[in-house]
């Protein structure tokens, strides 16, 4: 049975399909290693033991009447502490919003359930999502699998800890400038970020609604394609026969290379090559629509961010962390004229890269130009916070800032990653994309 805790979840529906898996021994043998784990406290916020036997109970009842609902009927997984559940503590990751119990489950969440899957409980995460990093001195800062001094990404970290550690099939997090795909390539996940506008974002508590996208972290490009089906209650694409050979990629250079670290340069520049022994076509390419967009992300970001939490931030600043209080106050300087003339160029800049790329099957670049930062250091050296919290999203924001759906997967090299980028509302070819480039990385 402890084999079940690294088994992907399209492996444990396919278990419990052929009835070689019980969906309630499943759910126990993930309850009990969730129990006796000893990070348990810095990865799940809330386990929802009565919930998870409830639903494998009913998982295991319809497997037996051969009434499943789906190819992920009964497997247990995470979800991020912003997605409201019925009856239990959805906080963000803040102290602002302790004791608050939503009365209704998120929408995701409710078409996950109708999908089958069961609730684990709910993860820690950065601070209302407004970090990458995954620091949290508020609330829980949970483990990078890589590193035990180390911070594990944010801002979905405990989602991303909760898989890496075995402590569920499959983690559900948010991504606005990166949440989901950085604590994916740090704990060598693959981690899908979602056009935004695609997947419901009610029951979600928002950080910039005009970015914020859900998305999954998984052990598998299959187990991504099943998630998106099941948060959107729709049915899963077939990925078999995706082959590398013939596919189209382009490399982006502009600032996504800027001042890369030795080792995620190392472990992109080897996944490339790769590719191309795969029988790839890999095309360099410059963009002159991302070196211009990516000043315009205070406007965007920190601008929508205060604004739409202002008011709740202001009536009690001193529950935050400074460092994050700090990045939402910088959106006080943001001007209505200037967020509404950066959104206008950014429509713009996103039609000019759409034209740019339409030729190639995905955009390449490394996930995240830096190994996971130590974690004492960030909590005592502010300039080394800032400047890791920054280089840490930089090359995740172009997917935000371009409007696309992308996806991370693990290089092979510890905590580092390459990320595929597609066009907006592509995510059933940017997948099949990301299966064949999978198979070629193992």
């Amino acid at each position: 049975m402890r084999d079940w805790l690294r088994m992907t979840a399209g492996d444990l529906g396919r278990g419990i399909g052929r009835g070689e898996i019980d969906p309630e021994a499943l759910t126990e043998t993930y309850l009990a290693a969730i129990d006796a784990h000893p990070l348990r406290a810095r990865i799940y916020s809330v386990v929802t033991h009565e919930r998870a036997r409830a639903e494998a109970a009913a998982a295991g009842a319809r497997a037996r009447a051969g009434q499943r609902l789906g190819p992920l009927d009964g497997v247990p997984i995470s979800w991020k502490d912003l997605f409201d559940s019925a009856g239990v503590a959805t906080e963000a990751g803040s102290a602002l919003l302790k004791g608050r119990v939503p009365e209704h489950d998120a929408e995701v969440l409710r078409n996950a359930t109708a999908a089958g899957l069961v609730c684990l409980g709910k993860t820690h995460m950065s601070e209302l999502a407004f970090s990458g990093l995954g620091l949290n001195p508020v609330t829980a800062t949970p483990p990078c699998v890589n590193d035990a001094d180390a911070v594990p990404g944010g801002s979905s970290s405990g989602a991303a800890a909760s898989v890496a550690f075995g402590l569920a099939a499959c983690g559900i997090g948010s991504d606005t400038g990166g949440s989901v795909r950085i604590p994916s390539a740090w704990n060598d996940l693959v981690g899908l970020k979602t056009t935004a506008g695609r997947v419901s974002l009610r029951g979600v508590v928002p950080l910039c609604a005009k970015f914020d996208t859900v998305g999954p972290l998984a052990r598998s490009v299959e187990d991504a394609a099943l998630m998106l089906a099941a948060l959107e209650g729709g049915r899963g694409m077939d990925l078999r026969g995706a082959t590398i050979r013939g596919l189209r990629f382009a490399a982006l250079q502009t600032v996504v290379l800027d001042d890369i670290r030795p080792e995620p340069g190392a472990a992109y520049e080897a996944a490339v090559a790769r590719l191309r022994e795969a029988g790839a076509v890999v095309e360099e390419i410059k963009s002159e629509e991302v070196a211009e967009a990516m000043p315009l992300s205070p406007a965007l970001f920190t601008g929508e961010a205060y604004g739409l939490w202002r008011d709740v931030i202001e009536a009690a600043p001193d529950k935050m962390f400074a460092p994050i209080l700090e990045r939402f106050r910088s959106g006080r300087e943001i001007s209505a004229a200037d967020y509404v003339a950066a959104w206008r160029r950014l429509e713009e800049l996103r039609a000019h890269w759409v034209a740019r790329v339409a030729g190639y099957d995905a955009v390449l670049m490394p996930s995240a130009p830096n190994l996971p930062p130590d974690l004492d250091r960030l909590m005592n050296d502010a300039d080394y916070y800032v400047t890791e919290n920054l280089l840490t999203l930089r090359n995740t924001r172009v997917g935000n800032l371009m409007g696309l759906c992308a996806v991370t997967l693990p290089t092979g090299m510890p905590g580092c990653g390459i990320m595929l980028c597609g066009l907006p509302m592509q995510e059933e070819r940017l997948l099949r994309v990301a299966a064949a480039v999978e198979s070629a990385l193992i």
